[in-house]
């Protein structure tokens, strides 16, 4: 593979997976525009976004056998074509629960670019180049955060948040196009897997049963849902509590977006040093303690809007280094199952995601705390199962060892 063809490809998958990124983080800043057009309140405006995250969550569980028996493409079409006609619906929803309703059919639709795009890495790259060609995807997926909201900023202040939708449905019309001609098509369909529920069932089960992928999905998909608690609660922090405009937040929130981008550069140079395992240790350690330097920040009322910048600033460069290891290693055990994984891991961390953002809405109270909070225990929980988990594979790896030689002596 030329150098040409290889940024081609990681710049197609790339755009693939900035749908669902853009489509979280464009509509941010007219939540309060939305609100007001719907006479509702921002908390129940923040329901649309956990909305899709559950769409993307069970669509990706849907989309996993899918590229498995039929391929790559044929799904991905079906998928994209189903997220323009919904964006457009989106543009043209009357009430907030019809929004609500259509933002989960428009994840079911956009969250096959999103499997796609993962398991393509595993079928176009050897396995000692995932984990580079996955910080090189994620560095794209990090541009979208800068871009996205500053850019939906301004056409809600001057065309108005139905505007958005319409954007995202003609940009996604633009990749589908690439994809068709471009995107080489990856691993062929498999006609021995089935699509029935129990065969479905049991690939599952035969990932899940896999320790190094159930450690790392865990852990990473926990500790990667953080940024979702950031995204749910910052348009009210930023616009509300802090009063900046619709473009102004959408700059705070490309700068931070930076963060991630900054630190997948980072993370494509420590690979040549260290281990990916390495890597995810460090990073859930301190982010870990800066997560808890904002939840106690937050409750003396320590921090003004640009302490708090900072310091979420130094968090969020964790997901840049965190979330390419987790997917590589989670991914690196299979290449028959791969779909199946890719699937399971995306529906987890999406999961992970609606469940974050519902909580920031639940815990909503007028301050900040609710969103550090669920960022800090996200960044927790991950180091937590990484630490046992590890440990637990280790301890019956050592049994195993003393059976063995146990059995060799007898």
């Amino acid at each position: 593979m030329t150098g040409k063809q290889y940024f081609i490809i990681i710049l197609i998958l790339g755009a693939l997976s900035t749908i669902s990124p853009f489509s979280i983080d464009m509509y941010l800043p007219g939540f309060p525009a939305i609100a007001e057009d719907f006479n509702t309140t921002i908390a129940k405006v923040q329901l649309s976004l956990t909305s899709y995250f559950i769409g993307i969550s069970v669509g990706q569980l849907l989309y996993g056998p899918l590229l498995d028996r039929f391929g790559r493409k044929i799904p991905l079409y079906v998928g994209l074509v189903i997220y323009i006609l919904t964006s457009i619906g989106c543009a043209y929803t009357t009430s907030v629960d019809t929004l609500i309703a259509m933002r989960f059919l428009q994840a079911i639709g956009g969250c096959a670019g999103m499997v796609a795009a993962q398991a393509l890495v595993r079928d176009l790259f050897p396995v000692s180049q995932t984990a580079q060609a996955f910080s090189m995807l994620t560095l794209v997926i990090a541009v979208s955060p800068m871009i996205a909201p500053t850019v939906g900023g301004y056409v809600t202040a001057s065309l108005g948040w139905h505007a958005v939708f319409v954007i995202l449905a003609i940009i996604t019309a633009a990749i589908l196009i690439a994809v068709h001609f471009v995107l080489p098509e990856g691993k062929q369909p498999d006609p021995s897997i089935s699509l029935r529920p129990k065969p479905v069932i049991t690939n599952f089960l035969t990932v899940l049963k896999q320790p190094q992928f159930l450690i790392y999905a865990l852990a990473g998909g926990i500790a990667t849902s953080a940024p979702f608690a950031y995204i749910a609660g910052s348009a009210d922090v930023f616009m509300n509590i802090y009063g900046v405009s619709e473009q102004v937040y959408g700059w705070i929130f490309a700068f931070l977006a930076f963060a991630m981008i900054g630190s997948t550069q980072l993370n494509h140079g420590l690979l040549k040093r260290f281990k990916s395992e390495q890597i995810i240790n460090f990073t859930l350690f301190y982010q870990t303690a800066v997560g808890l330097a904002l939840v106690i920040g937050a409750w003396y009322g320590w921090y003004g809007m640009y302490s708090l910048i900072i310091l979420m600033f130094i968090f969020l460069t964790g997901q840049g280094l965190t979330n390419p290891n987790a997917t590589a290693l989670s991914l690196a055990p299979f290449s028959k199952h791969a779909g199946s994984a890719a699937a399971l891991m995306g529906s987890f961390r999406m999961g992970m995601g609606g469940l974050t953002s519902a909580a920031v809405s639940f815990l909503h109270n007028g301050t900040t705390l609710p969103m550090v909070s669920v960022m800090m225990l996200c960044a927790a929980v991950g180091l937590i199962i990484l630490l046992l988990g590890n440990r637990v594979v280790r301890y019956r790896a050592s049994r195993s060892e003393v059976e063995e030689d146990n059995s060799v002596l007898l």
